[in-house]
C-alpha cells in the first residue's frame, strides 16, 4: 500500500467523456448501491526487472449529490495477482488533472499513490483514502453512525497493486459501494490515518548477496519504482530514528497525535515477512494502552480490529506502531525463494516489505440526533512554531483529521526541519 505516506490519512451526475465504466446500480430506500468495473479487462505488464505493476483508472459513481459511503467491497479480478486495492477520493478541483492522467480511459502506472501531487515524496497521501482492499479483508462495513465522505463532483481513482510473481492474467476487478445522501443522514465523517514505521532488515545470518546491503537495496530500489521510493526510506529513517539507522528484525515508529479524534478501528498491513503488529496509545507512559496486538499476522488473511468503545486520542498523545519480520521466509516461501536476497526496506513491491497501521478516526463521535455538515474538515491544531510547516505536510494534516485535498506539495526538507527541531519523537 505504498510508500506511504507521509499523510493521509482518509457528482456532478456525468462528467461526458470522463470515462465510460460499466455500473450496476440498485436502490432500497435511501441507500445506493453501485457496482463500478474497470471499463474493460486489463493485462498487467511489470516494468523490467520488476514483478509488479501498480494500475489506477478513474470511475465515476455518478452521484449527483454529497453522499457518505456506508460498506465497500473490491470484487478482485485475479486473486491470486492482487495484491491489495486501494480507492481515492478526486474532488471537483483535480478531476480535470485525473483525466489527463487517465489518458482516454487507459489508465497509468501509479506506484506508491495516485500521482496527483506527482512532485510529492508521499503521493499515496496526495488524495483521501474511501475505501482499501487486501486478501482475506472482505467486504469493509463502516461502524454504525458512520460512513465515508463522497463529495458532490467527485470521481474516484481505483487502485490495483498487480503481484505478476505467478499470473499475468487480464483483469477486469470491480468495486462495489453503498451510500446514502449525506444530507439530514446523521453519519460521522470516517477518515484514514496511516502511520508507518521504517524497517532495515537485513540478510539472514549465513545468507550473502549482491543486495544484502543498504546501499544496494535502495539503488534497486530506485530502479524499479523510482529515485522517490528510495527517498522516502531516508525520509521514514529521520521521523522515526532521527536518522540513524536502526537494522534488525522489527520495526517501530512513534507519531504525535495532531487533535481530539475518535478511534474506531485498525488494520495492519505488512507482506510476506510479516510475523506480528502492535499499535499502543502513549507507550512507556502509565496510561498506554493497546489498541491492537496480532501475534500472528498472515499476508492472506488481513482483517479490521474493531474497537469495542471508539477510544478518544488527543494533542499530546502518541500512537507507536511496531512490526516484526522473519527473514529467512524469504528462502522459504514459494513466491520468494527463487529471489535473490537482499537488504529489505519498505518499497512498493510484494517482495519488499512495509510496516503500517491503518487506523479509521473520526472527528465527532457518533451521538443520537446528530446533525452535521456536509463537509467535516477540521482545524489544524499544531502549535503556532511550526504551524506553517505542518500545514504543508500530509502526515499532519492527517494527524490532524483534515484532508490534505489541493494542497501544495509537501518536501523532504519540511520533514527534516521538524526532526531537527525535536517535534517528531525518535
Amino acid at each position: 500500500m505504498r510508500r506511504i505516506i507521509l499523510a493521509a490519512t482518509m457528482m456532478v451526475a456525468t462528467l461526458t467523456g470522463v470515462m465510460s465504466t460499466a455500473s450496476a446500480t440498485s436502490r432500497s430506500h435511501s441507500a445506493t448501491t453501485v457496482t463500478l468495473s474497470l471499463p474493460k479487462p486489463f493485462t498487467p505488464v511489470a516494468p523490467a526487472g520488476g514483478h509488479d505493476l501498480y494500475h489506477c483508472e478513474l470511475l465515476n459513481p455518478h452521484a449527483a449529490t454529497d453522499m457518505m459511503i456506508t460498506s465497500s467491497t473490491f470484487n478482485a479480478g485475479v486473486l491470486a495477482q492482487d495484491h491489495h486495492a486501494i480507492a481515492y477520493l478526486v474532488p471537483p478541483s483535480q478531476v480535470a488533472q485525473a483525466t489527463a492522467l487517465d489518458g482516454g480511459g487507459k489508465g497509468w502506472t501509479c506506484f506508491g499513490g495516485p500521482g496527483l501531487l506527482a512532485k510529492s515524496i508521499d503521493n499515496l497521501g496526495s488524495a483521501p483514502w474511501l475505501a482499501a482492499w487486501s486478501p482475506g479483508h472482505g467486504p469493509t462495513v463502516e461502524p454504525a453512525g458512520t460512513g465515508v465522505s463522497l463529495p458532490a463532483g467527485s470521481l474516484l481513482i481505483l487502485q490495483i497493486h498487480f503481484n505478476l510473481l505467478v499470473s499475468h492474467k487480464p483483469d477486469q476487478s470491480s468495486l462495489t459501494l453503498t451510500m446514502q445522501p449525506a444530507a439530514g443522514s446523521g453519519l460521522v465523517a470516517m477518515n484514514t490515518l496511516l502511520l508507518p514505521a521504517s524497517l532495515d532488515i537485513p540478510c539472514p545470518a549465513g545468507i550473502t548477496g549482491k543486495l544484502c546491503s543498504r546501499a544496494a537495496s535502495l539503488a534497486d530500489i530506485s530502479k524499479r519504482f523510482g529515485a522517490s521510493a528510495a527517498n522516502f526510506d531516508n525520509m521514514l529513517e529521520a521521523v522515526c530514528h532521527g536518522g540513524t539507522v536502526m537494522a534488525g528484525t522489527s520495526a517501530t515508529c512513534t507519531w504525535p497525535v495532531g487533535s481530539t479524534q475518535y478511534l474506531w478501528q485498525v488494520t495492519p498491513h505488512m507482506h510476506l515477512l510479516g510475523t506480528s503488529f502492535t499499535a499502543v496509545l502513549n507507550a512507556g507512559t502509565s496510561h498506554a494502552q493497546t489498541l491492537v496486538d496480532v501475534p500472528s499476522y498472515d499476508f492472506h488473511y488481513q482483517i479490521s480490529h474493531v474497537e469495542t468503545t471508539p477510544i478518544r486520542i488527543q494533542r499530546g498523545d502518541t500512537i507507536t506502531t511496531t512490526c516484526t519480520f522473519d527473514p529467512t521466509l524469504r528462502q522459504k516461501l514459494p513466491y520468494l525463494k527463487s529471489l535473490p536476497p537482499r537488504y529489505v526496506l519498505w518499497a512498493d513491491g510484494s517482495s519488499d516489505e512495509m510496516c503500517l497501521g491503518i487506523f479509521g478516526v473520526t472527528n465527532l463521535l457518533v451521538t443520537p440526533g446528530t446533525v452535521l455538515p456536509a463537509h467535516q474538515v477540521s482545524e489544524v491544531m499544531w502549535p503556532s512554531s511550526i504551524q506553517a510547516a505542518a500545514s504543508r505536510i500530509s502526515i499532519m494534516g492527517v494527524l490532524s483529521g483534515t484532508d490534505v485535498v489541493g494542497t501544495a506539495p509537501r518536501t523532504l526538507a519540511d520533514i527534516e526541519a521538524l526532526v531537527k527541531a525535536g517535534f517528531c519523537a525518535p
